[in-house]
């Protein structure tokens, strides 16, 4: 029964339902009270419906992956760099799944209804129920995007936590040495400032909320998982690089 039940909610019905309701709840606080300035979906023209995964920074449990959702919505109907007026979430592009932590999606009855909008839950690898616990690569978590990725694509946050610059972890670089997908890098700010740290309740108004799509990574057979990792954090902008950089300007900022 409940194995019938994991099926239904996969159901490109179940996910449309689910999208257009939180779709609707959720548009106000990205293009209304808040901005949204979109960039790079050009390089979406010639992505193949399958085997694609977006790598991303986090800074928000939830609002990080709506957005992602009504981003892809809104190109399928053809709208560029724009949400434009929802009518997108009439008829919205649901062949995507993201990565969640198991006991977040398991930490509220919110959490459980996003879960129908196509989450892949795992164990996290170093950090569970509140304490500091390092856990080798689990394959059957693995197993379960590797399958997600054989018919769609892939949301998938490298660090697993919303604090900035946090190392990213071997599980996104082994997927991708194993799996072979086409790696799109996204990079998003202003989410932390507008929402709270689920991304469920507005904290600031008049926000400008960036996200920023770059073109696929290229990797070659010789590449590492660690070269791997290196070149996904430095295309997410998360890397000891750009961290040294985001010191540096705050440093400016604050002498001025």
């Amino acid at each position: 029964m409940k194995r019938w039940l994991d099926s239904l909610k996969q159901t490109r019905l179940v996910k449309s339902v689910v999208y257009f309701f939180v779709g609707i709840i959720t548009y106000p606080g990205f293009a209304i009270i808040n901005s949204i300035n979109i960039s790079g979906t050009e390089h979406f023209k010639n992505l193949p419906k399958k085997n694609v995964l977006f790598v991303s920074n986090h800074q928000t449990y939830f609002a990080d992956v709506i957005m992602f959702l009504h981003i892809f919505c809104a190109v399928k109907w053809r709208k560029e760099n724009r949400l434009g007026i929802p009518f997108y979430l009439l008829n919205p592009f649901t062949r995507v799944y993201y990565v969640a932590a198991a006991e977040t999606m398991k930490s509220s009855f919110i959490s459980r209804i996003f879960k129908w909008a196509g989450a892949i839950t795992v164990k996290r690898t170093w950090r569970a129920e509140g304490k500091e616990v390092r856990r080798g690569l689990d394959p059957g978590d693995t197993r379960k995007i590797g399958r997600a990725l054989e018919n769609n694509w892939v949301i998938t946050f490298p660090q697993g936590t919303t604090t900035p610059f946090a190392p990213g972890r071997k599980g996104t670089a082994f997927i991708i040495k194993n799996y072979k997908p086409i790696v799109v890098p996204v990079v998003i700010n202003g989410f932390w400032r507008a929402f709270n740290k689920k991304g469920l309740k507005l904290k600031k108004r008049g926000v400008l909320l960036n996200v920023r799509f770059k073109e696929p990574l290229q990797f070659t057979n010789e590449d590492t998982i660690d070269t791997i990792l290196e070149k996904v954090m430095d295309a997410i902008e998360q890397s000891k690089k750009f961290m040294m950089k985001s010191k540096h300007h705050l440093i400016t900022v604050l002498d001025k």
